[in-house]
């Protein structure tokens, strides 16, 4: 009866994204317009003469691109109970996120853009479904390491974490098979929810997990710590893993550890604005793009990013392994927003993708232009050569030269199992980043920067920071990379 329910409920809902580039290109053009044309009496579709819109170039001509502070007083004014600012009527809900640069960010959702986020996590579901041909995942508990779905609300719209709105929505054949409890969700301190979940899930028969991978981890080091077995032991019939946030490589080691074995896992790219891509092939860490689901895709190559008119292009005219800063224009109100990502394609049919890092997490403090994908995919093969070393969290920051030392990149890291001669490490991971970006090997070259240096954080350096600023747990991440050693200083600081 479980397996026919699975069955007929994707019967009806899924259709496949994998199109052709062809395809796809047809689909934007159909969602582009359609979004238009619901649009135009709107605040916002009158402010930028939609009516006079009729293909992309003059899409392009009439609307900016904006981050969250160019679009803000259009948000104010949502917030404020107008109907008809960005989209038809008010959103149901405004997703309430922490931003990096912008503080505290409201991103709405509407009831044509609450499928896009449901409905994605289903079809990631389904495919992993259809590719392995078993139904045993699915006939135990889940489990999603999320934020509250405690709800405010002003002037009739809903607000709260997305992972929290999203709670309130859970297909019919997940409700009862959903951990952890309401009451347990509720919690707002995320340690005392950990400890409860760790209480709450002991004895059940977890299958599928899902949530940041820092939290992951965190879940599962209380687990062992209270019972003193692996993961494996306390649920041995969990099968899968279900990630995003950040990238996987720096935990996967640790988190298989703690299992005491390989399970799968399948990475996400949601985020409030969106439900973007999921990996849909086992075999392969590139993402699908949701090109048919309310959600019109811009790219600007980063080069191009601070002129003061960019280039911006569909997905018609986009590349291979070319990093790009991403925009949206969706059915929850959102006009050519830049959502501060950045992807590279991988594939055109279908569509599929990789994040490589944030627009405004980089390093170039010397002209360098680190980006978060170099740093990440470096420490990756270092590791690789160095296979007993294993990383919990890391941040890196540029120190620029004073008495004592000269110019170079700090990487502050905290290791679970550190190299036994951290000078050889040192070397490896600058080599690789010289390997990686042209710019820094020229730096290093010219002695403009000396070879990065780590330093050693202290254990739960970097759950006590993120303690102290009040995002530990749920969504939040580490940056990775910062342009200046603030956050190695504000870390420092708390050990």
């Amino acid at each position: 009866m479980f397996l026919n329910n699975i069955i007929g409920l994707f019967d009806k809902s899924y259709s496949s994204s994998g199109f052709s580039h062809s395809e796809a290109i047809i689909k934007q053009k159909k969602i582009l317009n359609e979004l238009l044309e619901n649009s135009k009496d709107t605040r916002f579709g009158e402010d930028h003469n939609f009516r006079n819109i009729n293909n992309y170039e003059d899409f392009k001509s009439s609307v900016p691109i904006r981050d969250y502070e160019g679009f803000r007083g259009y948000i104010e004014k949502i917030k404020n109970g107008e109907k008809n600012v960005t989209w038809i009527d008010k959103p149901l809900y405004l997703a309430k996120t922490s931003g990096t640069t912008s503080g505290t960010k409201f991103i709405p959702i509407t009831k044509e853009s609450l499928p896009n986020h449901i409905n994605t996590a289903k079809h990631l579901l389904y495919d992993y479904f259809k590719k392995k041909k078993k139904i045993k995942p699915f006939l135990g508990k889940v489990m999603f390491l999320s934020g509250t779905p405690n709800l405010d609300e002003e002037n009739g719209i809903k607000i709260g974490r997305l992972s929290g709105i999203v709670n309130h929505h859970k297909p019919f054949f997940l409700k009862n098979k959903s951990l952890p409890s309401s009451k347990t969700n509720q919690i707002d301190s995320w340690e005392k929810k950990i400890d409860n979940i760790v209480e709450e899930t002991l004895d059940q028969d977890l299958r599928i997990i899902g949530g940041i991978p820092p939290w992951i981890q965190m879940y599962f080091d209380v687990l062992i710590e209270k019972t003193g077995k692996k993961i494996s032991q306390i649920f041995p019939n969990l099968e899968l893993l279900c990630h995003g946030g950040v990238n996987f490589q720096p935990y996967k080691s640790n988190l298989f550890n703690s299992i005491g074995r390989a399970i799968d896992t399948l990475e996400t790219f949601p985020a409030s604005e969106g439900f973007f891509a999921y990996q849909d092939d086992l075999y392969s860490d590139d993402l699908l793009l949701q090109v048919n689901s309310g959600i019109f895709f811009e790219f600007v190559e980063l080069n191009e990013l601070k002129k003061e008119k960019p280039k911006r292009i569909s997905i018609e005219e986009i590349k291979l392994d070319t990093n790009y800063a991403m925009m949206i224009t969706s059915n929850a109100g959102l006009w050519s927003y830049d959502i501060g990502d950045t992807i590279k394609f991988t594939n055109i049919n279908p569509l599929k993708i990789k994040v490589s890092g944030r627009t405004k997490q980089y390093i170039s403090a010397f002209g360098e232009h680190v980006i978060v994908d170099e740093v990440e995919k470096s420490l990756k093969k270092t590791c690789e050569k160095f296979k007993d070393v294993e990383i919990v969290e890391y941040t890196v920051g540029p120190r620029i030269m004073n008495q004592k030392s000269k110019s170079h990149h700090e990487w502050f890291i905290e290791f679970k199992s550190p190299p036994s001669r951290i000078k050889d490490f040192e070397i490896e991971l600058d080599l690789n980043m010289k390997n990686l970006n042209i710019y820094y090997r020229d730096l290093r070259k010219d002695k403009i920067l000396s070879r990065l240096k780590i330093t050693k954080a202290k254990k739960k350096s970097f759950i006590n920071f993120m303690k102290s600023i009040g995002k530990l747990g749920g969504q939040n991440k580490v940056p990775r990379l910062s342009n200046n050693v603030k956050l190695i200083e504000k870390v420092k600081s708390l050990n």
